[in-house]
């Protein structure tokens, strides 16, 4: 699955510990941590999945086990809140 985009409706802003997201037609918004948003930032820039996880693995070595089932799980916390379209 190559790389994520916004929804038409979410805002994305980078804050001073990660940044945060806003559904303009909920009113609701969701924060992530600044691994996190590590994580949206190579997905928005076109990495996949898989890719973006082997990145994270270079760089946290110690949390590599995890990766992959960790950028998994926020793509897929990202859909079920509708911030992103693919």
């Amino acid at each position: 699955m190559p790389g994520i985009a916004l929804s038409p409706f979410v805002t994305m802003v980078e804050s001073e510990d990660g940044m945060v997201f806003l559904h303009q037609r909920t009113g609701r918004y969701w924060q992530l941590n600044g691994t996190g948003s590590e994580t949206v930032r190579l997905l928005l820039s076109g990495e996949s999945v898989e890719s973006a996880a082997s990145r994270l693995q270079e760089k946290y070595p110690d949390a590599s086990d995890h990766a992959l089932s960790d950028v998994t799980e926020l793509v897929r916390q990202l859909r079920a809140a509708k911030l992103i379209a693919r």
